[in-house]
């Protein structure tokens, strides 16, 4: 064989491999590759740029790109356009469960220099604005005022002076610097951008738009960041753009060997991008680990019709215009920002099997498109006439999420930065499913719905816990459904619901089912309904503390759910509001707020005593309940199926499915923390006095018991709780002291920690509660943080 056919039989050989006329083509990536290679398994590519390249020539109808072990720094985001796909399958992961890292960062080798007893600094020049760092792999802290302290309850420290005159005499320059501070309700957050003081030390600052509920900033929980006379704890950094110069004081001098930093460059790693048309089809993303993108805070917000959310439209993975797209098996990890942003018309999307931590803002936000609403209204106090809104039901579009799914993911320490956000955001949007998810550690709910735009989700079988940990009056599960019919107008809504019910449900045309999840809430409700929250079946759900809240709505069927060491708290319902709340096991009295008329029925539930099951028939709900003990079968360790002797089951309730809430792949389940299960306290009784010790806020307490502790507490009879010790009383410093007895709460006396818990629930939301206490002999008032 001649050289020239030998040549010719290998390039026919090398643009098959590369360019097959059908099957399946194989494209292969590696830091270690070369772009003007094969791009073969022993000859991979460099950039994923160029493997892109290949496969929008390629005429095979099936594309695996495969990355091998290593971090890629895409110069610009990555998109995967409709356009240069139509009629394939692009499949993008990493080859054989190798570790393989997107960074949004960009990687720079620095020489340190000593610049004064504990700083060092580098020459670099950065050509992009960044705010986040990792040196040696380890992420940074952008020097701040208060420093950074792992146990401060909101943004890992707050001072009330933060923007004080007599603090902002200390900058030299304080522009680029940020002022990041709570809502004054502490319904999420506001950010702003230094942009100079003037000659008599007055800041100007831009930003705040980052909440659809305006508000002064919180005077309390507000901080400051990116300011170089802040610069004086170890681990924190500051970049000084005009000096070209990065500042670092380091936790060790062994962090400074590498010289090797990392700063956030890209706000968005991959965009999936189609139209309703064209849609982008048929592309998944797997094993594949996301990281290193800037914050968004000071981007394009809009509002989220008249929910509290304003919202930037993208994440590390943004998908506009997809279809049978999927995401599975990633992890997601120090991002500035959202980790997946669904917006626009995307349909069959799946969201399954990953893991997302330590993230800026949200984890999946599925967000519509404006146009797609019929008579739209954008904050809190607008609405339309009657005769102004358009009277057709549904969407105007199909420019919305629609029958996606989130399925098995594992959530955690999301919003790190941005308070206003969730585990799982549904907006504008329809039938989506959301899953077997665990979801914990967030600053406000866990799962939120924003609107009833268009209803259709099946929200079940997930476990959420430790959230609203940074903000307030909120939930678990959290909703509005401030629709085109709601008015924030009280006696117009009166007027509206009783001569226009054909307008309640334009939007929330489908019904929303929430069941078979495992919700807790320490600050605030497990599952909470608020403003205009309408077409709900809510069953089958067990909450392990905040108890479950309706606030004004229509339509919501709520029936056999157990409601542990808490009650139903209806609020301000209207008039034929149609809600039921049938066959439950509750453990504590109702706490309505704002009730004139009890909805459609009320009634079949177990109560925990005759006191609170007479309080129930004194407001004419409740006439064939009963009272009593449910005999679960081991609260203990949260198994709440009730015996065959339980009351309960007299009233038509059933035991359901317990055993499946939460993750279920085995390496995220191994990983997963485990729901704290609570004490379950029930009403005293001549067989049981719940002499045991509780755990309670910061404190163990028990019940006053006997003439012993009568007599050494000084107290005029045997009724009342013990602080016998508190813990911890760094991170959430109740007030309370031991050897403290509790004698009332919010002016009503306590005989024993049954009766104490009992207040506390009715304004655990609110975050403050009034005790009054035996304290070294003495009765006083004291208000208590229940933050």
């Amino acid at each position: 064989m001649t050289t020239m056919k030998k040549i010719l039989l290998l390039a026919i050989v090398f643009l098959s491999m590369i360019f097959p006329s059908n099957g399946q083509l194989k494209i292969f990536v590696s830091v270690k590759g070369d772009d003007k290679s094969s791009g073969n398994l022993r000859h991979p590519f460099a950039s994923i740029e160029q493997a892109l390249i290949v496969a929008r020539k390629s005429n095979s109808k099936e594309i695996n790109i495969y990355f091998r072990k290593g971090t890629y720094y895409p110069a610009n985001t990555i998109e995967i356009n409709s356009d240069d796909f139509k009629g394939k399958e692009l499949k993008i992961e990493g080859h054989q469960n190798e570790k393989v890292i997107f960074s949004g960062a960009e990687k720079f080798q620095v020489v340190w220099k000593k610049y004064n007893e504990h700083i060092y600094s580098a020459s670099l020049s950065v050509p992009f604005e960044t705010d986040a760092m990792l040196i040696d792999g380890k992420p940074a802290i952008l020097a701040r005022y208060p420093n950074y302290d792992s146990n401060a309850r909101v943004f890992n420290g707050t001072a009330a002076d933060a923007i004080s005159e007599e603090r902002v005499k200390k900058w030299a320059d304080p522009t680029g610097g940020f002022f990041h501070a709570l809502h004054s309700g502490e319904w999420g957050s506001f950010h702003y951008l230094i942009t100079g003081k003037d000659s008599t030390g007055k800041l100007s600052m831009i930003g705040g738009w980052q909440n659809n509920r305006p508000s002064a900033p919180n005077k309390e929980f507000r901080f400051v960041e990116n300011i170089f006379e802040e610069l004086d704890a170890p681990g924190e950094w500051y970049y000084n753009k005009k000096k070209q110069t990065l500042f670092y004081y380091p936790r060790n001098n062994l962090e400074l060997k590498s010289g090797v930093v990392e700063l956030s460059r890209l706000r968005s790693i991959l965009l999936l991008k189609g139209t309703e048309t064209e849609p982008l089809k048929n592309v998944s993303i797997s094993n594949i680990n996301f990281t290193g993108t800037k914050r968004v805070l000071f981007e394009k917000y809009e509002p989220l019709l008249r929910s509290d959310w304003m919202i930037h439209r993208e994440g590390a993975i943004t998908m506009d215009g997809t279809k049978d797209c999927k995401i599975t098996d990633c992890d997601f990890f120090q991002l500035g920002a959202n980790a997946i942003m669904v917006t626009g018309y995307n349909k069959n999307v799946s969201i399954s099997s990953n893991y997302i931590r330590q993230i800026g803002s949200s984890a999946i936000c599925f967000v519509g498109d404006i146009s797609a609403v019929r008579s739209p209204a954008f904050n809190y106090d607008q609405s339309l006439p009657y005769e102004n809104i358009d009277k057709t039901s549904g969407p105007k579009n199909d420019l919305y999420p629609s029958d996606c799914l989130v399925y098995d993911n594992l959530i955690h320490d999301i919003g790190r930065m941005e308070k206003q956000a969730t585990g799982v955001e549904i907006s504008m949007s329809q039938s989506i499913t959301v899953k077997n998810n665990t979801i914990y550690n967030t600053p406000r709910a866990g799962i939120n719905i924003g609107d009833g735009c268009w209803g259709g989700h099946d929200i079940e079988y997930n476990e959420v816990f430790n959230t609203v940990q940074e903000t307030g009056d909120h939930g678990s599960f959290n909703s509005w459904g401030r629709d085109r019919y709601w008015n924030p107008n009280r006696n117009y809504m009166v007027s509206m619901a009783a001569l226009h019910p054909e307008t309640i449900l334009l939007d929330a045309v489908k019904t929303i089912q929430i069941h078979h999840n495992r919700f807790r809430c320490d600050h605030g409700w497990d599952i909470d309904l608020d403003d205009g929250s309408s077409n709900y079946h809510i069953y089958d759900n067990i909450c392990l503390n905040g108890g479950l809240k309706l606030r004004e709505g229509f339509y919501r069927v709520v029936e056999n759910n157990i409601i542990i060491n808490n009650s139903f708290h209806p609020h301000v319902w209207f008039k034929n509001s149609g809600d039921v709340f049938r066959k439950n096991i509750v453990t504590r009295n109702y706490y309505p707020i704002g009730i004139v008329q009890w909805g459609k029925e009320v009634d079949y539930n177990l109560f925990p005593d005759s006191l609170s099951l007479a309080k129930a028939r004194q407001n004419h709900t409740d006439m064939h309940s009963l009272f009593g003990n449910p005999k679960f079968e081991d609260a203990a360790k949260g198994d709440y199926m009730v015996a065959t002797t339980s009351p309960a089951l007299k009233l038509g309730f059933k035991n359901f499915d317990e055993a499946h809430f939460g993750v279920v792949n085995p390496k995220l389940k191994a990983i997963a923390e485990k729901i704290p299960i609570p004490e379950l306290v029930m009403p005293p009784t001549a067989n049981n006095k719940n002499d045991a010790l509780i755990e309670w806020l910061d404190a163990t307490i028990r019940n006053v018991s006997g003439l012993g502790d009568r007599s050494a507490f000084g107290l005029d009879n045997e009724q009342g709780v013990i602080v016998v010790s508190v813990q911890n009383p760094s991170k959430i410093n109740s007030g309370l002291q031991p050897k403290d007895v509790i004698l009332e709460a919010e002016g009503k006396p306590v005989k024993n920690i049954f009766d104490l818990i009992s207040e506390y629930q009715s304004v655990n939301w609110k975050g403050k509660m009034e005790v009054k206490v035996k304290r070294n002999q003495q009765v006083q008032s004291i208000i208590l943080n229940l933050k």
